[in-house]
């Protein structure tokens, strides 16, 4: 696992350079093992490409693995993030056509194959990856992203200049990208928690979507995908025992491939289902030592701490509890929020446990992300047919009735649940999936009061609002076909997993230089799950029944217990230690200029009351901090 940053300009080679040694070394906490900065076009050339690259030395740890990496034959250069695990069995089909290797690295695999085949050659990858490809031949930047958007990768453009790299904040390093807050990626904030893709915190700054390619060639950008998530409803064919044979056969391979390096393997561990199964993969996988890693509570009410417990003297682990307490999120909290690459409402639990893994020596860990995304786990995947029918009926509601029946609830609620249904009812957004509206962190009308008006270029809004609308378009059109519960779960897969958990496990895991490895959204397995009907995959009293068969070696303790989400008791926390930081940061400048103060002081009244949930003066709090953070870069 690496940092990655390119900058293509008509600026002065003198100033690129400045530029690009500032962008990489703000990189260095994602590679401690190495750096290399590469120009790429002679200083004569009115068109200067430099290239840099931190290295996390996973794989080949010799120096014949530094990059940026260049193909002697055909000229070709490749700044990359990430791993392809399948690499060797790629590499001997190469060897067929009188390639010559000098490293034992998978960059040297992908850097070849790109040559030979062109972008044909993503479709054999397996893993998780970003990269920039630089081919001075055609004059043409390409970068790429994995299926799923494990990895990340951002873009700016202003016309003149062309900038790439793994993180948001290492742009904004370069001193060629103004610090000003996108308007529209706020208000995608205030809706689910965090910024949708392809928008990000910083105006003019967008991600590469997940399973896409985007080219820059004279002065042009043009982005295409190369995979997309289709939920098939299709009838399995197989009998049960053969069904639960095959998923197992998938996720062992996933598990196993997840395991190759050339540095020790652990994992995290909290004894919920998805954790264990991947710990029982990789026993199954190795006879020799797995070191595991959790996070538990003095507040007996959140903590797992049992159950990782019972879970690790299963599975014979080396495992290592983490304690965290009101004074540890305190003294760590300024850490956190200065890792965060963009705001999120999530992420400080990836933090903890992120540290005490890398603190213990290792490098890489595996971890259980996914499993409710691809399984069905979550709660409202036993509702969501459900909801979407009441969805539909209800939209063929006038507004004028819906919105007499959202003030009559308004009135009375004394709930977070009944002021989200108030909201709903009033909405314009109830031709979207009900998902969506599960999601939802602030309704539609509730965003209208927080936002204010200043500084606000409607141009931009609209052009930024509509390319985040065409990727959800995108998204909804590959599963519009399948059932509620498979639409369910490919909308989370391309959505709260990948614009959340994903892109929050990757920026705080990577601020301790450690690389997290997710076997159960392996695009093999997800592709298989996809094709499972809904109400297979989903049983009232079994949860994720399909991928505990499929492990079949998870202790009946860990199994049949209620779903509990790896929560901090942040509400506890901010009606005591935070108390007085939080509603502080809710009064700050750094919030006056977009939202409406005396709303957010009614809404901390609101939480103090317990009329309202955590999440929301949690998120603007975040976000108070995130912008402070951005400013003293």
């Amino acid at each position: 696992m690496c940092g990655i940053i390119g900058i293509v300009s008509n600026r002065s080679h003198a100033e690129i350079y400045e530029a690009i040694t500032r962008g990489t070394r703000s990189l260095a906490h994602r590679g401690p093992d190495d750096e290399g900065i590469e120009f790429l076009t002679k200083e004569s050339d009115p068109m200067t490409v430099a290239f840099g690259h931190r290295r996390l030395s996973i794989l080949d740890l010799s120096p014949a693995g530094h990059q940026p990496m260049r193909d002697a034959a055909t000229g070709n250069w490749i700044t990359f993030n990430g791993e392809v695990f399948n690499f060797r069995d790629l590499r001997p089909s190469l060897e067929q056509q009188q390639i010559k290797f000098h490293s034992e690295s998978d960059t040297e695999v992908l850097l070849k194959g790109l040559g030979l085949r062109g972008l044909d050659a993503v479709k054999d990858w397996r893993g998780m990856f970003a990269l920039g490809q630089w081919e001075p031949a055609n004059r043409r930047l390409t970068l790429i992203r994995d299926r799923l958007g494990i990895k990340p990768l951002y873009y700016y453009y202003d016309g003149q200049t062309f900038l790439f790299a793994s993180e948001v904040r290492a742009l904004l390093k370069t001193g060629l990208v103004p610090r000003k807050l996108s308007r529209a990626a706020v208000e995608s904030y205030l809706t689910y928690g965090s910024v949708q893709q392809p928008l990000t915190i910083i105006e003019n700054v967008y991600s590469v979507l997940p399973g896409h390619w985007l080219r820059f060639e004279r002065g042009e950008i043009k982005s295409q995908p190369y995979w997309e998530l289709q939920a098939k409803n299709n009838t399995p064919s197989k009998s049960e025992p053969e069904l639960v044979e095959e998923i197992s056969d998938l996720l062992l391979g996933a598990v196993r491939l997840r395991m190759i390096a050339d540095v020790p393997v652990g994992a995290f561990l909290s004894g919920g289902i998805d954790s264990s199964a991947i710990v029982s993969l990789m026993r199954r996988v190795t006879t020799g030592t797995i070191r595991t890693f959790s996070v538990y509570f003095n507040e007996k009410e959140f903590s797992e701490h049992a159950f990782a417990e019972e879970a690790a003297r299963y599975f014979e682990t080396d495992h290592h509890p983490v304690l965290v307490t009101e004074n540890d999120i305190l003294a760590k909290l300024p850490r956190a929020l200065a890792a965060m690459d963009q705001p999120s409402q999530d992420g400080i639990n990836s933090y903890i446990v992120s540290e005490a893994t890398a603190q213990s020596g290792l490098k890489v860990a595996l971890s259980g992300l996914g499993g409710d995304e691809v399984f069905a786990g979550y709660p409202y995947f036993r509702t969501i047919a459900r909801d979407e029918r009441l969805r539909k009926k209800v939209s063929k509601v006038p507004l004028a009735f819906r919105r007499a029946a959202s003030s009559a609830i308004s009135a009375v609620a004394n709930s977070n649940r009944a002021t989200k249904l108030a909201g709903i009812l009033r909405s314009n957004e109830l031709d979207t999936h009900s998902l969506f509206l599960h999601r939802q962190l602030f309704t539609e009308a509730q965003r209208k009061q927080l936002l204010t008006d200043n500084g606000y270029a409607k141009e931009q809004w609209t052009r930024d609002w509509q390319m985040h609308g065409e990727w959800e378009t995108q998204r909804f059109l590959a599963c519009s076909d399948d059932d509620p519960i498979n639409q369910a779960s490919c909308f989370d897969l391309s959505g709260y997993l990948s614009d959340t958990l994903l892109r929050d496990t990757d920026a705080m895991s990577m601020a301790h230089s450690l690389e997290v490895r997710v076997p159960l959204i392996d695009h093999h397995v997800v592709e298989r799950l996809a094709t499972i009907p809904g109400n297979v995959k989903l049983r009232p009293d079994a949860p994720k029944w399909l991928l505990v068969k499929a492990v079949g070696d998870l202790p009946a303790t860990l199994v049949d217990r209620p779903k509990r989400g790896f929560e901090f008791p942040f509400k506890k926390w901010l009606l005591g230690a935070l108390r007085e930081e939080a509603r502080e940061a809710l009064s700050s400048s750094n919030l006056q200029s977009l939202l409406q103060l005396g709303v957010q002081q009614a809404l901390w009244e609101r939480f103090e009351d317990g009329r309202i949930s955590w999440t929301r003066v949690w998120s603007l709090w975040v976000l108070s901090k995130y912008i402070g953070e951005i400013e003293a870069l």
